[in-house]
């Protein structure tokens, strides 16, 4: 553009070291104000906001033009920086103990009245702004957290290639190989009724770099599942993906750790001990009930099976008959544990899969609740003396098969953590979760399939059981939790040809369907493929707890709605006829119909 003034500095730079001098700001109009002859505008750009300032009395057609600007104009600003008047220092904003004396104005672009206020805090409902999104981006918050985006993005690559890693794209056309989550296909022009997949992990191709001899591979790569989503999900995501020869789970787990120790420095100025504890996924699941425990609070489960095998209530003797378990949360009693909330906490466990919800409470040595009734005095006696049960203690109990009983009351343990502010967010937690089950039932499909991917390593010590008891194989597997979430996830490989085929079987692929499927890597495996393993990190959801966000969808900047919709430019879109036909796709009248 002929004539535009360039800018000297930014809106969130200047400052009193910088009175007298003439500078020129290019930005937005955050907000407009006539202040008695003087108008005032906030210019604001992703660095911070400037006011500017036109005085009728040094410049009138100047003050003229001025009146007419409006939010969210683009504006070139050249002027003199001086200090403000006293009493109108701003110490909310870096600039804000000085201000500039406009001299020149160019508008460089108007705008429409925007659909909703370009604030922090706005109450808008998020559709709106996901359809707008090119106007929320303006926001200083969201700015912030893609800026931190951005600074760890350095931060990885600068900490993985000071420890020899080599950053390698791979393919984003590539096989579909199910085994998991569903892929997304993209059909071939070329070869008519063949597709392409989106890939959902890199896996295989990592795998075959480590038999190219790359010992130390890592890539911040887009991936894809057409899963359905939820607040910390997306049908595209990014990951960091790394992968390494030669090592065992603590090298792995030494690497990543240093990792997130790295991020933790630049980003926070926190130095996070080392290392991070450990713990087996059947204690997490015995103790905690999820396989991602928070543990920035200390509320286990209790087992009190061994408490009832001979009583006579028979909610709790019908569940002992069927292998199940009784287990509890023992609490101190207050306020919270109200008739009414005791209703609505049985509400909960019921809408979770639980039949119900028995609550003992001890006061002054008396046990209280409905079901003590049902209770012998030596089970009472048992329950006080023995499993906590104190004077000023409430028991909340399940009873049900093992499974669901643990998933629910770590379910009901997150809410009460949340509810009574047991929760310490002064400090993030971590840890790592090791010694995963192989498999896993899946309920849709009615088979087991693999908990994290077929081509994680079993346990040396599990081999004998691969063909005769698969579901108590444990896997070479481990994931990475931070405050109640999955961040990171790994395992060591298979890496061996006869030992992948032995687990394929396992998980009911045939020969014939790995050679379809997989001889691309059965094949690299015959060629000297070394032993190796690797992790990813869900670097949408680690950014999402390192900003303290609620949603992957704000750490993003085109995100999805929560249907996998982009408001924005309107995809997934309708083709015309004629790019089907050039695909070989014939839509049927029923699909037609419906779009």
């Amino acid at each position: 553009m002929a004539g535009l003034l360039k800018r000297t500095h930014t809106c969130g730079e200047l400052s009193k070291s910088d009175i007298g001098k003439k500078i020129t700001l290019n930005g937005w109009v955050k907000s407009w104000r006539d202040h008695g002859g003087l108008v005032f505008i906030d210019l604001r750009d992703r660095y911070g906001i400037t006011q500017v300032v036109f005085n009728p009395e040094k410049n009138r057609d100047l003050h003229a033009l001025a009146g007419k600007l409006r939010n969210e104009f683009v504006l070139a600003v050249e002027g003199l920086v001086e200090l403000r008047p006293e009493g109108t220092l701003n110490k909310d904003i870096p600039t804000g103990e000085i201000e500039i004396l406009a001299e020149r104005i160019d508008v460089l672009n108007k705008s429409k009245t925007t659909p909703f206020e370009i604030l922090d805090e706005i109450d808008v409902n998020e559709e709106l702004r996901l359809q707008y999104r090119y106007l929320d981006l303006r926001r200083s918050r969201l700015q912030k957290k893609l800026l931190l985006r951005s600074q760890v993005y350095n931060i990885v690559r600068s900490y993985l290639h000071n420890n020899a890693f080599v950053e390698i794209e791979t393919p984003f056309l590539m096989k579909s190989t199910p085994e998991g989550a569903r892929d997304f296909l993209v059909p071939s022009r070329t070869y008519q009724g063949r597709f392409y997949a989106l890939p959902q992990s890199p896996q295989t191709y990592k795998q075959i770099l480590m038999v190219a001899g790359f010992d130390r591979y890592f890539q911040i790569v887009k991936c894809f599942r057409d899963e359905d989503l939820r607040k910390d999900r997306q049908p595209e995501f990014t990951q960091i993906d790394i992968e390494m020869s030669f090592v065992e789970e603590p090298d792995v787990l030494g690497l990543a750790e240093g990792l997130v120790k790295e991020v933790y420095r630049e980003v926070r100025g926190v130095a996070l001990k080392e290392p991070f504890p450990q713990i087996t996924y059947d204690d997490a699941m015995s103790m905690y009930g999820s396989d991602k425990p928070d543990l920035r609070f200390d509320l286990r489960i209790i087992d009190l099976s061994s408490y009832f095998t001979q009583t006579g209530f028979k909610v709790f003797s019908t569940v002992l008959e069927t292998n199940g378990l009784i287990a509890g949360l023992c609490l101190e009693d207050n306020e919270y544990f109200s008739r009414g909330n005791l209703d609505r906490l049985t509400d909960f466990v019921k809408q979770a899969g639980a039949k119900g919800l028995v609550w003992l409470r001890n006061v002054r040595g008396e046990l209280e609740g409905p079901a003590a009734k049902f209770l012998t005095d030596a089970e009472k006696h048992a329950l006080a003396e023995s499993a906590g049960l104190k004077s000023g203690h409430i028991f909340l109990i399940l009873a049900g098969s093992k499974e669901d009983t643990l998933r629910i009351l770590g379910e009901l343990r997150l809410k009460l953590g949340t509810d009574l502010s047991l929760i310490d967010r002064s400090n993030d937690h971590f840890l790592w979760l090791l010694n995963f089950p192989m498999l896993e039932f899946d309920q849709e499909e009615e088979r087991f399939v693999a908990r994290h991917h077929p081509f994680t390593a079993p346990k040396t010590e599990d081999l004998p059981l691969l063909e005769k008891s698969p579901e108590k194989v444990k896997a070479r597997a481990y994931d990475l939790v931070m405050n109640g979430n999955e961040i990171a996830g790994g395992s060591i490989r298979i890496h061996q040809r006869e030992l992948q085929k032995r687990v394929f079987r396992m998980l009911n692929i045939s020969d014939e369907e790995a050679e379809e499927k997989f001889g691309f890597l059965l094949n690299a495996l015959d060629y000297g493929a070394p032993p190796h393993g690797g992790i990813a990190f869900g670097f949408d959801r680690m950014i999402m707890l390192l900003s303290d966000s609620m949603s992957i969808r704000d750490v993003i900047a085109f995100p999805k709605t929560s249907s996998g919709l982009s408001l924005m430019d309107g995809a997934p879109s309708n083709v015309d006829a004629r790019q089907l036909q050039e695909l070989g796709i014939c839509l049927s009248e029923e699909k037609i119909k419906k779009i």
